[in-house]
Formats: C-alpha cells, sequence, structure tokens
C-alpha cells in the first residue's frame, strides 16, 4: 500500500485527537491539571497536529506539480 502525504496526514491528525483525549482525560483524573503527564501528552498532541498540517500543505504542493506537469 503506497503511503500518500494525504493519508498520513490523517493518521497524524488522528493521533493528535488522541493524545489530546488523553490529555484531557489525565487533567480531569488528578488534583492539578499542570501535571508532568498532562503537559507531555498535550506537547505530543501538539507536534502530532503540526506535522498534519505540513503534511497537508506537502500534499496541496505536489497535486499542484503535478497539475502543471500535464497542462
Amino acid at each position: 500500500m503506497k503511503r500518500t502525504p494525504l493519508f498520513m496526514g490523517f493518521i497524524y491528525t488522528i493521533m493528535g485527537a488522541l493524545f489530546t483525549y488523553l490529555a484531557i482525560q489525565s487533567a480531569q483524573n488528578s488534583e492539578d491539571i499542570w501535571n508532568f503527564t498532562t503537559i507531555v501528552l498535550v506537547l505530543v498532541a501538539t507536534f502530532d497536529f503540526s506535522v498534519a498540517v505540513r503534511v497537508f500543505l506537502l500534499h496541496q504542493k505536489i497535486k499542484r506539480i503535478q497539475n502543471e506537469q500535464k497542462k
């Protein structure tokens, strides 16, 4: 199976949503919202979302280049 940037963007978005959910659950289950686990989970979610945006932009750039080559 060929892994396109669009597919990888969706994977990173899903992983970011999962880590955000886990961070929310971690914050609700502890007394202090700013514990180590919550901060690490939020950082990982932020990284995943930023990679997803970059991969989606890469996908658009590849499609634009392919369309220009067809003309």
